[in-house]
């Protein structure tokens, strides 16, 4: 099975912020039949920062840095 891609991490931190969104309008969310009203603000925010880490995790890997590489030198 592949790893999570980019694009998922990034539609899935997209889906939590905008969760954020209406929690901030006093209103409630739905994602996946999971009902978030205001009292879960520290579920959605836990949830963010999980996403937020992976897109950019995601992002340096496709960018090619954070890799250690070696080099022979002559």
């Amino acid at each position: 099975m592949a790893g999570i891609t980019l694009d998922q991490a990034q539609a899935q931190l997209d889906l939590w912020l905008n969760a954020s969104m209406a929690v901030a309008k006093k209103q409630s969310y739905s994602i996946a039949g999971r009902s978030l009203t205001l009292a879960d603000a520290a579920d959605i925010q836990s949830s963010i920062k999980y996403w937020n880490d992976m897109v950019q995790k995601l992002a340096a890997s496709a960018s090619g840095r954070g890799r250690i590489r070696y080099g022979v030198a002559e």
